[in-house]
């Protein structure tokens, strides 16, 4: 398996430390609103990832956090924490704005069929662990106590940046404004928070350093070297996470234990919609529930995903959301073919085993999603006139199931039309053999308001969803 490592910038074999085990961090949402459609496509992608693992033979321990505290409005460790200003917004307490907006985004996991990680962790759950990984620091030499929190040097950190390929020089040259005139470097970041005088948190916890709360970064080192060790297989996030977060990440884990925090870093590009960021100022952050509202089912959503590559800047729109649907009943009729096998059907079990390892030899090819598409794509549109033998119907069902554990389409989720839908169909045929078409298309209309549609071909009439 092959994949494109951010670390050195190429594409690399992949091997974990100790076969067949694989340690996979992800880096989870901020819960302090509703979870758009680009906070999920990230999730979409790394649920791909886990699949392709899988399916390779390893054994996933997939850890995903939930940011519920130390998460700023700035990534410089300036304004507001999300959670307080969460908060102030609803007239609720920070803990009860984690608790809903974690929950909410949960179920958005299980709606778009992703796998559920071994571990899902919160940050509030791991306090003592990121005091202790401070205090560590803090023995090794790395810190500093101004007077708004503890904060990491990052002059002592040997190649700082490396991640993002940032230069520490050029960054000081630059940096025209600096919010915070105690730090020393502008790269450095803060470890711990203090709580500002005269004010009271919802979320705050003593520390060896005052009353206050964990900056942003050190959460997620904790919670991966406790779940994962202290060096991880991969480490995956969004593009927006490469210049700050995970440069920090690693220079405070290898601060610690002297070794490469991950092997392997991953990361997705942003999804736009109407060739717009999203972005609240503009309103375009479009929600699950609005796909659904407009028609679409979350699995439309995931297949328009999966149709661009992880490491490519995507565009929604409705347009192609109606597109991506109208493919997924198409793939969605070829898995329902199980149901009404033909004698004299063409497609038979070499096709299916030759299709199956095109597509997952372009998924170990780093998640070339959109390439496995255009393989299954091609059989599907086989399908349509060369149908599917009796003595096939176990290689389409290996098939089929091989499909839904790598792209999670849940094609094996439908059932058979009723037995009083089949009369139906019988009914249509006779009629048809008749020259009635008036009755025929009176039961094809019938059929059609029932959601089922029907194509008529040399070998018989094959119904599929509308």
């Amino acid at each position: 398996m092959q994949l494109y490592n951010t670390l050195t910038r190429k594409l690399e074999y992949f091997e974990p430390q100790d076969p067949p085990e694989v340690s996979l961090y992800t880096c989870g949402p901020t819960v302090y609103d509703y979870q758009h459609i680009g906070n999920y496509s990230a999730y979409v992608r790394w649920d791909t990832l886990v699949r392709v693992l899988k399916e390779t033979g390893y054994v996933v321990d997939w850890v995903l956090n939930i940011t519920d505290v130390g998460h700023l409005v700035s990534d410089a460790d300036e304004g507001e924490d999300k959670l307080e200003k969460g908060a102030k917004r609803e007239g609720k307490t920070a803990w009860d704005i984690a608790k809903f907006y974690m929950d909410d985004y949960l179920r958005g996991l299980k709606r778009l069929n992703i796998l559920t990680p071994t571990h899902v962790v919160r940050a509030t759950d791991h306090i003592v662990e990121q005091i202790e990984l401070v205090k560590q620091l803090e023995q090794k030499g790395y810190t500093y106590v101004i007077d708004d929190g503890v904060y990491f040097d990052t002059s002592k950190s040997r190649n700082y940046g490396q991640l993002a390929r940032l230069n520490l020089n050029s960054q000081q040259n630059e940096a025209r404004v600096e919010p915070n005139i105690q730090k020393r470097q502008p790269a450095d970041f803060a470890l711990w928070k203090f709580t500002p005088a005269g004010q009271k948190r919802d979320m705050e916890w003593n520390s060896p350093w005052g009353k206050g709360f964990p900056g942003w970064h050190i959460e997620c080192s904790a919670m991966a070297m406790k779940y994962l060790g202290e060096t991880l297989d991969i480490h995956t996030g969004g593009i927006d996470h490469l210049s700050v977060h995970h440069p920090n990440e690693i220079a405070q884990s290898e601060a610690v234990t002297g070794k490469p925090f991950a092997k392997f870093w991953l990361h997705n590009n942003h999804i736009l919609v109407n060739d717009a960021k999203i972005a609240k100022s503009v309103g375009n952050g479009i929600l699950l529930d609005d796909l659904l509202a407009q028609g679409f089912s979350e699995l439309d959503f995931r297949l328009l995903l999966l149709q661009s590559h992880y490491r490519t800047q995507s565009n929604f729109t409705f347009e192609s959301l109606k597109a991506a649907r109208q493919r997924r009943l198409d793939i969605q009729a070829f898995a329902d073919l199980r149901f009404q096998l033909k004698d004299g059907g063409q497609l038979d079990g070499p096709t299916f085993e030759q299709t199956r390892e095109l597509i997952f030899e372009e998924l170990k090819r780093d998640l070339h999603t959109p390439e496995a598409l255009a393989a299954l794509s091609d059989i599907v549109t086989a399908a349509e006139t060369d149908l599917v033998a009796p003595d096939a119907k176990q290689h389409l069902t290996e098939f089929l199931e091989f499909l839904d554990r790598v792209l999670g389409l849940e094609l094996l989720e439908s059932h058979d039309i009723t037995a009083e839908q089949k009369q139906i169909i019988a009914k249509r045929e006779d009629a048809r053999g008749k020259k009635d078409f008036a009755t025929s298309d009176k039961l094809r209309g019938d059929l059609a308001k029932q959601g089922i549609g029907l194509r008529d071909t040399p070998l018989g009439t094959v119904w599929s969803r509308l």
